[in-house]
């Protein structure tokens, strides 16, 4: 049993619990940050992210302030465009079907730009996208989608630069820390009830943020909430997300918000493990399929894989995968986009094919039905508008005419040997339900009206996430989120003595 009381008890350990803490701190409160994982594991998913963050900038200025030692040289051969507070509230709109909370969306977008320059405050390094999400084209960097920066290190680089943070500001964290229960009075909040290092304690708190992540990791809630199929699913992530935060607050009366049956799925390494591997996070990507095409085992495309960048598609195209015979597909390029393909392509561990003609390629893809295959192969050719020049930085109109799922942009023949597959299945990267928040964080019972210190932030938030997800969104709204219930949560303890 615990007789310390702590202002703040942040349960997770990722990217929006280490933003809560070092916010509420910053506002002079005593912080307890709570992580479920062993120290060698800690980070939550923010540590297995590429480390984008999707924010509101207008230009080469702008980047500046986010990363100072931009050099004269990168400033020239970089075109870093502008992506207004309008652009993002469109994409926010469009990916999810105008289904996003449109107060929390302002929340995101209109803090967006502030929240990374305090994150570097905080001891956070940022550095431009390149190859990511801008490719050299004559000499020229043009970035697209919407992204520049991303976290130095990647999420693994964040999520130690933000724990030597909570160290500086004198932020104690306690590993192998599962939360189980909230504690609740009349007037709020007053504690957590947790298993440390297999000991039930009472962590007492006049205010709790719970930043611990969805239930991607759990497989009898991913079948229940995301449909069948799903407790087959590669976790991307960490294994620790099991949905403890969601359950222990429905528990105590707040309310259930968002897509409960909608998550972020990704076509992933066909053969990966359970869980992700936070030493190569990236291993079981495969992101440039906008740049070839995918197949089913009936030898058929089934996507439009140049629908639109791949910010704006990977997150849904696993589920489109997971619903294909036998939950997989192969992924096909040949040598004129082979300079285009992300690095993952190159890494250990891809199930991968080789051959220097289309029927020696399928002889060697698995369960695939060869003569649909060279049949789907012919046809795509066939179709391929050649007279649009490619241009992998902007959506080029490169399309094909007259198929039955014809590909929008980037359709490139497949004709240069030798020609590469890759096998991929569903990963699964967090869910979309959780909990209802208002933009200051507070969770809200069933009435919408705020429990009393309780605030929340990163991916067990709802209302967010609907259908699809623009890429880099995710760090993003947990930081924003983060710092405004660690302010928020220190605030309500200065106001509410006990």
């Amino acid at each position: 049993m615990s007789n310390q009381t702590y202002d703040v008890v942040v349960v997770g350990g990722g990217n929006a619990a280490l933003c809560a803490a070092l916010s509420a701190r910053e506002k002079g409160a005593s912080v307890l940050v709570l992580e479920r994982a062993p120290e060698d594991k800690r980070g939550g998913n923010s540590a297995f992210t590429g480390g984008g963050f999707r924010m509101v900038h207008h230009g080469t200025e702008d980047i500046k302030k986010v990363v100072p030692d931009l050099t004269e040289e990168e400033i020239g051969r970089s075109d870093f465009g502008t992506y207004t507070a309008g652009d993002y509230l469109d994409d926010l709109g469009r990916i999810t079907q105008y289904y996003i909370d449109p107060d929390l969306a302002e929340a995101i977008v209109n803090n967006s730009f502030e929240t990374v320059l305090w994150m570097r405050s905080r001891g956070a390094r940022f550095i431009p996208n390149y190859g990511r999400q801008a490719y050299n084209v004559n000499g020229r960097f043009k970035f697209f989608g919407g992204i520049v920066i991303y976290a130095n290190g990647g999420g693994r680089g964040l999520m130690e630069l933000l724990y030597k943070s909570l160290e500086t500001h004198g932020i104690p964290v306690r590993y192998r820390a599962q939360a189980q229960e909230l504690l609740r009075d009349d007037r709020g909040i007053t504690g957590v009830r947790a298993r440390i290092d297999g000991r039930e304690e009472i962590i007492n708190a006049r205010s709790v943020v719970l930043a611990c992540g969805g239930f991607e990791a759990n497989r009898e809630m991913r079948t229940r909430y995301l449909g069948p199929g799903f407790d087959m699913a590669k976790v991307r992530g960490t294994r620790y997300n099991t949905g403890d935060g969601i359950q222990m607050a429905l528990d105590i009366g707040a309310q259930s918000y968002g897509q409960w049956s909608g998550c972020h799925s990704v076509a992933w390494e066909r053969y990966a493990g359970d869980f992700g591997d936070v030493e190569h996070p990236h291993a079981g990507y495969r992101h440039s399929y906008p740049f070839g095409i995918m197949v089913n085992s009936e030898g058929q495309r089934f996507v439009d894989e140049g629908a639109d960048f791949r910010n704006y598609t990977y997150a849904k195209y696993g589920r489109v995968v997971l619903q294909q015979p036998g939950s997989f597909a192969w992924q096909i390029f040949d040598q004129q986009v082979k300079h285009v393909m992300r690095d993952e392509y190159k890494l250990r561990g891809a199930t991968k094919v080789v051959a220097d003609t289309l029927e020696g390629l399928v002889e060697k893809m698995q369960d695939v039905h060869p003569q649909n295959f060279l049949d789907t192969v012919r046809d795509y050719n066939a179709a391929v508008k050649q007279d649009v020049p490619f241009d992998p930085n902007v959506r080029d109109g490169r399309t094909t005419v007259g198929l039955a799922v014809n590909k929008t942009n980037w359709a490139n023949t497949l004709e240069k040997p030798p020609f590469e597959a890759y096998s991929v299945g569903c990963g699964i990267t967090f869910t979309f339900g959780g909990l209802k928040i208002n933009p200051t964080s507070h969770v809200l019972d069933t009435e919408d009206t705020p429990i009393p210190g309780l605030y929340a932030a990163g991916e067990l938030v709802g209302g967010l996430y609907y259908f699809n997800y623009p890429g880099s969104t995710g760090l993003m709204a947990g930081a924003v989120f983060g710092k405004i219930a660690g302010q928020e949560a220190a605030q309500y303890v200065a106001a509410n003595p006990r």
